[in-house]
């Protein structure tokens, strides 16, 4: 009985959970992973093959068909691989072939075929596998292209006007976009993408992260460590908000460097809305500098924003190349954009606070600046610890930012002991919607061909000067950054960097893919959805009952992009062009 005691109490429940999720965590690292389906089905008489777009990106789940003898009944069918764009056929070894033939067709492409000469078929005959060299499709333009377009459009507008709630406008388009392609069943040039090909476009890696996040900063805050950093804050500072910012935006800039910007503004959002509100300072003023400074400072390194591991990945560009290349062009444009924070709030924040400290301020800080639960900020403290050398360490551990996220709030939750339904009041499900939504609106204007309309403009455009190349990619990326989310934007635009890089003389220093990297991070600070922390960051303020809106952030963020995106520009063109002689 003492034994079933034992087993049932809620003390040896946590131990047994935590010892599940060590060894569960433990095992992922040294899985191998899975092989591509094509490597796991190529065999004896077996057609191979790749299909890509006119910049040789793969296409997805295009229906290629192998027809044998003149039948009409395909031989065997399939669909290429998302990830780039292969198939594998089977034939049968018993069918005489005389002739063999595939059909390729997606509802965004020009139709493709293919016809077997003599020598191939005897190799099909012999048991012999065929590899196809890749057939490149061309894009055609439907109604479904201008349906996707209009309705991305739509939605940005609402969402600037302020016509309807970010989260709401979202899912209206992608109610827009799924019905219309339910429709295109019987209106062919209407599809868009199925429901299940529109999930793949999103990032549940973000999504993962931003919940996980949201979950072990609201069992922190339970300590009142948030309070006491206000307090000390506010004694370094002496209550002057310039002084204050310079030392917030610093340190977020290098939180975003050593950890992602989207993690960073979890940790400071709520952390700044307690020193506002202590300092009678509107937070709004402190969350913008802030979220300016954490998009700038994450592209010192490579895992400093998502777009940096998404451009490192595809570039095979490691940790030390963005710290050598990018760093010191991102200190200049850092203080550049701290000086334009001061001189753009610097009135509102004197008025506000009259410069002069205040000993019941001073007295409120320090009573509230206690913390409340020291035993729990101990645990909570150790739990964050391990997850801030897992972040730094992950890639050399294989476990992705998203992972640790997660496994750091279940620890939470079972070694803290919080109110796990308290806790998940907490997360801000409003905001992990908006982003599901517009990765779909993203992926919708991606699979009609928009981005690549966009992208083979640039390339017509920069012919072979990689000079005119870096200046348009950067400015470009810049500007469509504040459009479309940079985390797809920077996906869609690698084939075209990389094809670039291959193609004009002198692009093998990789300075293309630093310029995407500048361009598309210091981009997403011109508009409220340029940046997955941006979003983050105003649903934290939203939740604490300050609002920021499009326009609101559009006025500070558009001025400080053009700032910092210059900046950033002449620091290629130094590094890379004047001390590269």
């Amino acid at each position: 009985m003492r034994l079933l005691t034992l087993l049932r109490s809620p003390k040896t429940i946590r131990i047994v959970l935590l010892v599940l999720v060590g060894v569960g965590l433990i095992v992922s690292m040294f899985v191998s992973p899975g092989r591509h389906p094509a490597q796991a089905q190529v065999g004896p008489s077996s057609v191979t093959g790749m299909v890509v777009d006119t910049q040789g990106q793969g296409v997805c789940e295009a229906e290629v068909e192998l027809f044998a003898n003149g039948s009409d009944e395909p031989l065997d069918s399939t669909t290429t691989y998302c990830e780039d764009g292969v198939f594998v056929l089977s034939v049968d070894e018993t069918e005489d072939i005389q002739s063999l033939g595939l059909h390729i067709r997606h509802p965004h492409f020009e139709p493709a075929s293919w016809e077997a000469t003599r020598s191939e078929v005897a190799r099909i005959n012999a048991g012999q596998a065929l590899r196809l060299p890749a057939f490149t499709l061309d894009r055609r333009i439907r109604a479904g292209f201008w349906v996707a377009t209009g309705t991305f459009v739509l939605v940005l507008l609402l969402i600037a006007l302020e016509k309807l709630h970010n989260t709401l406008a979202a899912l209206m388009g992608v109610g827009i976009v799924l019905v219309a392609s339910a429709v295109g069943a019987f209106v062919p040039g209407l599809y868009i993408f199925g429901f299940h090909h529109a999930l793949s476009y999103v990032d549940f890696e973000v999504i993962f992260l931003v919940m996980g996040m949201m979950i072990v900063i609201a069992a922190i805050e339970e300590t009142g460590v948030f309070q006491w950093v206000t307090y000390q804050a506010y004694r370094l500072s002496g209550g002057r908000v310039w002084l204050l910012i310079t030392i917030l935006m610093f340190i977020t800039a290098i939180a975003s460097a050593l950890l992602d910007n989207v993690t960073t503004m979890l940790l400071m959002a709520p952390l700044t809305i307690q020193i506002a509100l202590a300092l009678g300072v509107r937070p709004i003023s402190l969350l913008i500098p802030e979220v300016l400074a954490s998009n700038v400072g994450g592209i010192a390194t490579l895992i400093g924003t998502p777009t940096n591991i998404l451009i490192g990945s595809y570039a095979g560009l490691g940790f030390t190349d963005f710290v050598a290349n990018l760093t010191p062009g991102v200190l200049l444009a850092q203080l550049a954009l701290i000086g334009f924070v001061i001189l753009r709030y610097g009135k509102r924040w004197a008025a506000t606070t009259g410069g002069e400290l205040s000993e019941a301020l001073l007295d409120r800080l320090e009573e509230a600046g206690k913390i409340r639960e020291p035993v729990k900020l101990r645990k909570a403290g150790v739990v964050f610890g391990v997850m801030i050398a897992a972040f730094v360490l992950g890639e050399n551990i294989h476990m992705a930012p998203a992972v640790v996220a997660i496994v750091g709030a279940v620890l939470m939750l079972l070694w803290v002991s919080p109110d796990i339904e308290t806790m998940m009041q907490l997360v801000d499900w409003t905001t992990l919607m908006f982003f599901i939504a517009l990765f779909i609106l993203v992926g919708a204007i991606q699979e009609v061909g928009l981005l690549s309309v966009i992208a083979g403009g640039i390339i017509r455009v920069v012919g072979d000067s990689l000079w005119g190349a870096v200046l348009i990619l950067i400015w470009s990326a810049a500007i469509l950054s504040g459009l479309v989310a940079n985390i797809p934007f920077t996906a869609a635009m690698l084939p075209v960097v990389g094809y670039l890089t291959r193609t004009i003389p002198g692009a093998d220093n990789m300075v293309l893919f630093y310029g995407l990297s500048v361009g598309a991070a210091m981009g997403g600070n011109s508009s409220l959805i340029g940046a997955s922390a941006n979003m983050v960051t105003a649903g934290i303020a939203e939740r604490a009952g300050y609002r920021i809106t499009y326009m609101e952030f559009l006025r500070v963020g558009l001025p400080a992009t053009l700032l910092t995106v210059a900046i950033g520009t002449g620091w290629l063109l130094l590094h890379f062009h004047v001390f590269a002689r």
